[in-house]
């Protein structure tokens, strides 16, 4: 690719979309695909139509553009692991909170946590956040279930005692089990309140989110090996079509998710040499909080593999206004594993505050979650990152970006304790 790059303008295009670590029905891409597109093109001056995908058992939609004079044919796949991240959230209150101790001991005993904080603290902020939310409502359904027992003892020490003895002696038994028991369900009818609201406090959400690596210390668990060999066959497929482009857009966990799956490709031999341009698109990437880990020997792996490879074209970009993401650390460097033939991905900032406008920014600023998907989104002051043209428009991921220079802000030193790596995935 660094050799050779096409200048052939591209008339169709297949995407695999591969999401972070999301419950959600892959529906919710194609709404926010459709509902954000018509933005952008209005904005920009151009047009972009949906449509639903013809056939097959996966998800996808189709999408027609005509940008810059050219009109492009694009079909969409979201390559779905929501059921395996469902079923890693389908864990009791209990199990949560001592998940939540195992993780924090996890990045804490590792000496992870520590190196991610010299790299950016605000995602290490978002990693604290569950615990610290996780702990508060513990403790809000404490201390109001003991108020709520105290008041209803007191109520009872209130009663006449009349004559000694006995009755004093009930009386006492009464004052102190209808303490006990209204702590009880109170405290329990409140933390399960808490675990119904997480869709506005995301507590749970984030929590399981970072014990699903940490439980393994970084290494992928068997299930998500399994389908990540199913979603590269899909793409291996893809390859040997007659389109233009193949690109792989890889969202926060997705990012990682797709270095493995591209850099399985590349070893088994199955990028056909004459075939479309193989692209790679990684957006709000959070890599180091896998690839620092004790076991991400796989991963780290697979970064400094595809780093070097010259069958594909990989570019990946964040922003300093994502809170959540590790805004331009380069994830092959700061992971500690870069060769001396490094040659990918490029990396530069989407630049929130230059590309959304002052009353934008000023809208979005705080809402973390919504910012971390804003580079699925339009911008009301686009410069040279539209997620719409990339996708629809005429041009390949590497014609586009070629002349780009990285952000000289980026982060490029190794931060990582641990930089062990293997090559490919051993079934234990």
């Amino acid at each position: 690719m660094s050799e050779s790059v096409s200048k052939s303008t591209v008339k169709t295009r297949r995407v695999f979309y591969i999401p972070g670590y999301d419950p959600i029905h892959p529906r919710r891409y194609r709404e926010l695909y459709r509902k954000e597109g018509a933005a952008q093109a209005q904005i920009s001056g151009y047009e972009i139509s949906l449509a639903a995908k013809q056939g097959g058992d996966r998800y996808g939609w189709q999408v027609n553009g005509q940008i810059d004079g050219a009109q492009v044919a694009a079909e969409f796949e979201v390559l779905v692991w929501s059921d395996i991240v469902r079923d890693s959230m389908a864990t009791s209150i209990p199990a949560t909170y001592l998940q939540m101790a195992r993780t924090a001991w996890t990045y804490i005993a590792s000496g992870a946590l520590r190196r991610l904080m010299w790299l950016r603290k605000g995602p290490v902020i978002a990693a604290l956040y569950p615990v610290g939310m996780l702990i508060l409502q513990l403790l809000l359904a404490l201390l109001i279930g003991h108020w709520a027992g105290l008041g209803l003892s007191k109520l009872v020490a209130l009663i006449p005692a009349g004559t000694e003895g006995l009755w004093s002696t009930i009386k006492s038994l009464l004052s102190t089990g209808l303490y006990w028991g209204i702590a009880a369900i109170v405290f329990v009818t409140l933390m399960r309140w808490f675990k119904k609201q997480d869709g506005k406090f995301f507590a749970y959400y984030l929590m399981h989110d970072y014990a699903y690596s940490a439980a393994s210390n970084g290494a992928n668990p068997p299930e998500l090996e399994t389908r990540l060999a199913e979603f590269g066959d899909v793409i291996a497929d893809a390859l040997n079509t007659g389109v233009d482009e193949v690109l792989i857009v890889g969202h926060s966990s997705g990012a990682h998710l797709g270095v493995t799956i591209l850099a399985d490709l590349i070893r088994a031999g199955r990028v056909p040499v004459h075939g479309p341009e193989l692209s790679f698109l990684t957006l709000g990437q959070v890599v180091p909080m896998v690839s620092f880990l004790p076991k991400a020997d796989r991963l780290r792996g697979d970064l400094a593999y595809l780093c070097t490879r010259d069958e594909l074209a990989w570019v990946d970009v964040t922003a300093p206004g994502d809170g959540c993401a590790f805004a331009l650390c380069d994830p092959v460097a700061v992971s500690g594993v870069a060769p001396a033939d490094k040659q990918w991905p490029l990396v530069f900032s989407a630049a929130f505050t230059q590309t959304l406008s002052p009353a934008r920014w000023k809208e979005l600023r705080w809402r973390f979650f919504r910012l971390h998907f804003q580079y699925l989104c339009a911008f009301d002051r686009p410069r040279d990152y539209d997620y719409f043209q990339i996708t629809a428009g005429p041009k390949t991921l590497w014609d586009r970006y070629q002349d780009r220079n990285p952000s000289n802000s980026r982060i490029d030193i190794a931060a990582s304790k641990y930089t062990s790596v293997t090559h490919g995935y051993a079934p234990k």
